[in-house]
């Protein structure tokens, strides 16, 4: 098993387990209420549905490479990965993006209905603030977190990319218009997720810097294979149907530039990304593995 492997499976493993303690024994102890059965169970059956956990492992691989303590650093990456579960939670409904399938399973307003839908998301917001104001850290340091989280998941960041995306709908966008939707609607949480890890561990600016510089990079190529894969992916292997960019009439990286010149743009802004890791020496290896993978990904 390759160092890569290794160190990611047990990150995983990690935020599996926290989120599962969160959900079943801290964040709801002592309080009762009617709805909070089936809230849980809806909050639970996204929260725990799988994903590559890719926003919470950099959170934890750069508090590790900017010498921070891996175990202080969970509630942060768990925050970060309740906001990206409840932002797909919300993209899923009726009144967003429609869509039923979600990772090979039904989405959640299709299992629990509209509303426990949108209150789950609503839920998992609330709660990631919860986890990270409240964990064992400097105070300095939660404040500071919590002010950028808010700041990279609202209307300046991960929102204003959702309302951008909405608006391109039945629409030729440019593709500095693109551009821009990417860098806020999944740029954002994946810049974040990086900037969080810096933060508990106390890293330097020019240590941050270059943290953020390769996140802008594989968060845009992320997002460029997505439209790839939506064109070429296999429906089974995504876990949610594909095509669904040309039947809202979306400009796309694909439909602007082609397959071929999007995937070399998705290679070239990798390339460019694991550039700025040079910073960390031999240390950096994990993350440019994670950025190969990511470029090359088939879900």
């Amino acid at each position: 098993m390759s160092i890569f492997d290794e160190r990611g499976g047990e990150y995983i493993k990690k935020i599996n387990d926290a989120a599962k303690s969160y959900l079943e024994k801290s964040a709801f102890c002592g309080r009762e209420s009617s709805g909070l059965e089936v809230m849980l169970e809806a909050m639970r059956y996204s929260l725990e549905n799988g994903g590559k956990r890719i926003r919470p492992v950099l959170t934890l691989e750069f508090c590790r490479i900017c010498g921070g303590d891996v175990e202080k650093a969970i509630p942060y990456a768990l925050a970060v990965e309740m906001i990206h579960t409840y932002s797909l939670i919300h993209d899923d409904l009726p009144c967003m993006d429609n869509d039923d399938m979600r990772r090979g399973k039904p989405s959640s307003h299709k299992v629990f209905g509209e509303a426990n839908a949108l209150l789950a998301g609503d839920g998992l917001l609330s709660l990631a603030f919860e986890v990270l104001l409240s964990a064992d850290d400097e105070p300095a340091k939660l404040v500071r977190a919590g002010a950028e989280l808010a700041k990279a998941a609202g209307c300046s960041g991960m929102i204003a990319g959702q309302v951008m995306d909405l608006k391109n709908e039945g629409r030729k966008a440019t593709l500095d218009e693109i551009k821009a939707t990417d860098k806020c609607k999944t740029g954002e949480l994946i810049r974040i997720a990086a900037l969080l890890g810096c933060i508990c561990a106390g890293a330097t600016q020019n240590q941050i810097e270059a943290a953020e510089k390769y996140c802008a990079g594989i968060g845009l190529a992320f997002q460029i294979v997505d439209d790839i894969l939506d064109v070429t992916g296999d429906e089974a292997v995504l876990g949610k149907p594909i095509g669904s960019d040309g039947e809202k009439g979306k400009s796309t990286y694909v439909s602007l530039l082609g397959l071929e010149k999007s995937s070399e743009y998705a290679l070239e802004l990798t390339e460019n990304a694991k550039r700025n890791l040079d910073i960390f020496g031999d240390e950096a290896e994990f993350l440019k593995e994670l950025a190969d993978k990511l470029s090359t990904r088939r879900n």
